[in-house]
C-alpha cells in the first residue's frame, strides 16, 4: 500500500497522532504489536513504521530495545511527540462516580497525581485509546479511562478533565522505521545527523570503557546508551546506542574505529536527520 504508515495501537493513541503530525497526507494502519506494525512495512502493505521507543518521564519502552536489533527494517527518521492525557468516561458520567481508571501502563504512571486525588483504582489496559474504546463499550460510569486527545470525541465520550500529566514536559521520542536501503551519505542529509547502533563487546575488563573512549576523546554526542542480555547469558552483553553525527565524519570514523577493536559485532541500525527538537 502507497503511503501508508503503521503503528502499534488504536485509533486515537499517542502514536496515532504521531503518525498523523509527522505524515499528514498518509493512511495510518493500527497493528495490534510492534512486530505486526514491521511486518506491515516488510510485506509491502506499508511504507514506514512509527515506533515509540523512550519517553522522558518512563524511559524506554518495553520490549523495544530487543525488537528493533532484530527487525530488518532500518530507522530512517525520528519524530517527538508532547504527550497530554485526557480524563474520559461516559455520557452523563462524573468523576464522583467513578472508581477504576483504565490506561496504558506507562500513561498510569504518568498521570499519579490525579489517580491519588480522586482514590481511583488504576488498571492497565494494553492501549490508552483502547481503553477509551472499552470504556464505550462497558458503558459504566464507574470507568473512566486516560486517553489522548480526540479520544473521546473518536468512542463517543465525555471529558471529565484535560491535560491531567504530571509533568507539562512528558515527551516520547519515536524512531520512524522503513525497508532496508543503503545508508544515505553525509551529502544527502541536510543538517544535523544521528547515528542508531548496536554493538557487542568482547568479554574482558574494562572492555565498554575502551569501546566508547573514541566516542569521548572525538567530542562526540552520545545521546543514548542501554544494555539488553542476548541469548540468555549474562555475559552476552549488546549496546543500543545513539550518537550525534554522521559515519562519514572524522570524528565518527575515528571513534568507529576504535570501538571496533573492542567490540565482536557492529551494526549500524540508521542514519537520519535529527529532529529539531533536539535544539530546543
Amino acid at each position: 500500500m502507497a503511503n501508508a504508515i503503521a503503528y502499534q495501537g488504536e485509533p486515537g493513541s499517542n502514536s496515532h497522532l504521531a503518525c498523523a503530525e509527522k505524515y499528514p497526507d498518509f493512511e495510518s494502519i493500527p497493528c495490534a504489536s510492534f512486530e505486526d506494525a514491521f511486518a506491515e512495512v516488510t510485506s509491502g502493505r506499508a511504507q514506514l513504521a512509527m515506533i515509540p521507543i523512550e519517553n522522558t518521564l518512563a524511559g524506554r519502552v518495553a520490549d523495544i530495545h530487543t525488537l528493533l536489533p532484530e527487525t530488518s527494517l532500518q530507522i530512517i527518521g525520528e519524530h517527538y511527540l508532547r504527550i497530554r492525557f485526557n480524563l474520559l468516561a461516559i455520557p452523563g458520567g462524573t468523576i464522583e462516580q467513578a472508581t477504576e481508571v483504565h490506561s496504558h501502563v506507562h500513561a498510569l504512571g504518568q498521570c499519579r497525581k490525579l489517580i491519588r486525588e480522586f482514590g481511583l483504582k488504576p488498571v492497565i489496559a494494553g492501549d490508552t485509546a483502547g481503553s477509551a474504546r472499552d470504556v464505550a463499550r462497558w458503558n459504566d460510569p464507574t470507568k473512566v479511562s486516560l486517553a489522548p486527545p480526540g479520544a473521546a470525541e473518536l468512542y463517543g465520550l465525555d471529558t471529565l478533565a484535560v491535560d491531567v500529566e504530571d509533568d507539562p514536559t512528558n515527551t516520547t521520542r519515536f524512531v520512524i522505521l522503513a525497508d532496508k536501503a543503503p545508508l544515505r551519505s553525509r551529502d544527502e542529509l541536510a543538517g544535523d545527523a544521528v547515528t542508531s547502533f548496536v554493538f557487542r563487546v568482547r568479554n574482558v575488563p574494562s572492555a565498554l570503557y575502551k569501546a566508547l573512549g573514541g566516542f569521548a576523546t572525538n567530542g562526540i554526542n552520545m545521546t543514548r546508551l542501554e544494555s539488553y542480555m542476548v541469548g540468555g547469558e549474562f555475559a552476552a552483553t549488546m549496546f543500543m546506542v545513539d550518537v550525534e553525527g554522521h559515519p562519514e565524519e572524522a570524528p565518527m570514523v575515528h571513534a568507529f574505529e576504535e570501538l571496533r577493536f573492542f567490540t565482536t559485532e557492529v551494526r549500524i541500525m540508521g542514519v537520519y536527520p535529527a529532529d529539531p527538537f533536539r535544539r530546543r
